[in-house]
């Protein structure tokens, strides 16, 4: 392994029967990460157990062997103690190039995106990025 261009994480990935298991992957410099940033504003909501265990499960199974591996993150706090999180959740999916993750998205995309209604009231922040370390 040569150090800043691959990192080992453990995380979890979310299947089609909703079962949890713990995966170890290889995450490379260069692998694509589309990230959905959903803000915490007054009179938000956002259903962590139907976005872990319903929406994350159905577009991995969506998206295939497209999607090399997904986390899904729930804010608590902003770095000073007893602090708000900016956001109330975070999910990422990453993927071996930017064209295979339009090309998984394209057939499914009004799908995924009509899903949104059923865990949130909050429009997310989608970004992609490139892993670098």
């Amino acid at each position: 392994m040569k150090g800043a261009e691959k990192r080992r994480i453990i995380s979890y990935m979310f299947y089609e029967k909703n079962q949890k298991l713990t995966n170890t992957i290889d995450m490379k410099k260069g692998m694509i990460k589309l990230s959905a940033l959903y803000p915490k504003k007054a009179g938000s909501r956002f259903d962590i157990d139907y976005y872990c265990n319903v929406h994350t499960p159905m577009v991995a199974r969506l998206l295939g062997d497209f999607l090399k591996h997904s986390a899904v993150e729930q804010g608590i706090s902003s770095f000073e103690r007893g602090s708000e999180s900016a956001f109330m959740a975070m999910g990422h999916l990453y993927f071996n190039s930017a064209d295979e993750m339009h090309e998984a998205f394209q057939p499914h995309l009004e799908e995924i995106m009509e899903d949104i209604k059923n865990y949130t009231n909050v429009e997310p922040i989608f970004q992609i990025s490139e892993v670098k370390i």
